[in-house]
């Protein structure tokens, strides 16, 4: 039945209804859609607004259609979209006569914005969980590797040592920030739009507070242009997810390096790989690969979102509902790269042999030879840049180690170069030069060393113990 022919003498063609409508993508908020309309038709019964029986016809035939689901429904694309296939249903069941006070006060304007905002929300609360888990999952690595000594690199070039559980830490901070934008982001997903009507609300004394706490909203929006037009809460929370695509894509990107022969760092499991179809040796880190690359296509429809709405006026124009599909997408494609990355990563076999000999090459302590300086003789830091600067370069011309370095060879260098000279411990010396003494070294909050690293691990442990209780989530 079509429930809008009053005002048009002439159908849709084919080609336009199929043009405009919405079904494929509305199947998402078939639930939300009818928890809606259940909250809308139970307020409008408290309040009177419509005759208590025929709001329990309404409502039973609505838990009805609960029950039997999206696929009871008429998809007939002159439907438009969800809400006009519900209402067809009810009608159905019940006849206009009855069916026809659902849609009293209500527009599909504002009910569409109201279910996109219900179901955004569960999906949010998904992908959290799952953040959570793989962040649970990088402590639990790292605490197993405190005194894995590796190299760290700035430029892609080696810098300064670290650890590995001191690495893996920092994508977990990364994910706890990609986490704490959700969360905010779903403060603002989490208002009410209904009641907003089509743009001016109504003339019938609803009640906004009612349905908002039915709906398990935790305020309604108090301006009715706003309410059935806005959609950056959409675009807020793609952007949550392009950051969060891009820590895993920064993650997929390092896993692929470590694993390569040059880098030796890693295996990756052989259920995240692949072997060459030509070259029987290979094993290709294509699960990093893909997730890699289909992580920019949640920032490519970001800027889809952005540049539909930049050009909308107000209120609602139709070209809203092509947002939808792109939000569905990111949603889908954000969530996806999460649940295969947690997994390939967790399951990673580290070579500490090679982590501790990257460690210990091409001077990589030579940073801490220079605080040693400063901290013992009172130098400037600049005078002990230069000398160790001069250390590296003679030492690399002689092909000399790290046990080539002495007191005595640091002395010939400094007046070498004009400088008095130090006479520092050789212990000294050999502690600074040493990877896993360096680590040690540095146990300045934030820093490599084991103990800041536990630290740093206990405090993501409370962090994810409150937001697991937080969200009622089961670990």
């Amino acid at each position: 039945m079509n429930l809008r022919t009053g005002r048009l003498n002439k159908k849709m063609t084919d080609d336009a209804a199929v043009f405009t409508s919405s079904l494929e993508a509305d199947k998402l908020i078939f639930d939300a859609d009818v928890n809606c309309n259940f909250a809308h038709v139970s307020m409008l019964k408290e309040e009177k607004i419509i005759d208590g029986e025929i709001a329990d016809k309404i409502l039973d035939t609505l838990n009805t259609l609960k029950e039997e689901g999206f696929e009871v429904l008429t998809f007939d694309h002159s439907v438009e979209d969800i809400h006009m296939a519900i209402e067809n249903y009810v009608t159905d069941k019940l006849g206009v006569e009855i069916a026809g006070f659902m849609h009293t006060a209500k527009s599909r304007n504002d009910q569409i914005a109201t279910d996109l905002r219900l179901v955004l929300r569960e999906k949010i609360d998904d992908i959290q969980l799952d953040i959570l888990k793989f962040i649970q999952g990088l402590v639990e690595l790292a605490e197993e590797h405190k005194e894995t000594v590796t190299i760290g690199y700035t430029h892609l070039q080696h810098a300064q040592p670290i650890t590995i559980a001191h690495h893996l830490m920092a994508y977990a901070q990364s994910l706890k920030r990609d986490y704490e934008r959700l969360s905010d982001t779903r403060k603002r997903v989490n208002l009410n739009p209904l009641g907003s009507a089509a743009m001016t609300t109504t003339s019938f004394p609803i009640n906004r507070e009612l349905t908002t706490k039915l709906l398990g909203f935790d305020s309604y929006l108090e301006n009715s242009m706003d309410g059935v037009s806005s959609r950056d809460f959409i675009c807020e929370t793609v952007f949550d997810l392009s950051s969060l695509c891009t820590s895993l894509s920064k993650i997929c990107e390092e896993l692929v390096l470590w694993s390569s022969y040059e880098f030796g760092i890693i295996e990756i499991a052989d259920e995240f790989s692949s072997t060459s179809s030509i070259m029987p040796q290979k094993k290709n880190p294509d699960v990093a690969e893909v997730a890699r690359a289909k992580s920019t296509i949640v920032t490519g429809e970001l800027i889809t979102i952005l540049t539909i709405l930049k050009a909308i006026p107000y209120t609602y124009n139709r070209d809203l509902q092509e947002i939808t599909p792109h939000l569905w997408n990111s949603i889908k494609t954000s969530h996806d790269i999460l649940k295969i990355v947690t997994p390939m990563t967790l399951s990673i076999a580290i070579n500490k042999e090679r982590c501790l000999e990257l460690s210990g090459a091409n001077f990589a302590t030579a940073t801490d030879l220079a605080d040693i300086m400063v901290r013992e003789r009172k130098i400037p830091f600049r005078n002990a840049h230069k000398i160790v600067g001069r250390i590296v370069n003679v030492a690399i011309d002689e092909n000399l180690g790290n046990e080539d370095i002495n007191s005595e060879f640091v002395d010939s260098i400094a007046t070498e170069l004009g400088f008095e000279e130090l006479k520092l411990d050789n212990e000294l010396i050999r502690q600074a030069l040493d990877p896993l003494e360096n680590v040690k070294m540095r146990k300045v909050p934030g820093g490599p060393s084991p103990e800041m690293v536990q630290i740093a691990c206990n405090n993501m442990k409370n962090f994810l113990k409150e937001e697991f209780n937080n969200k009622t989530f089961i670990p």
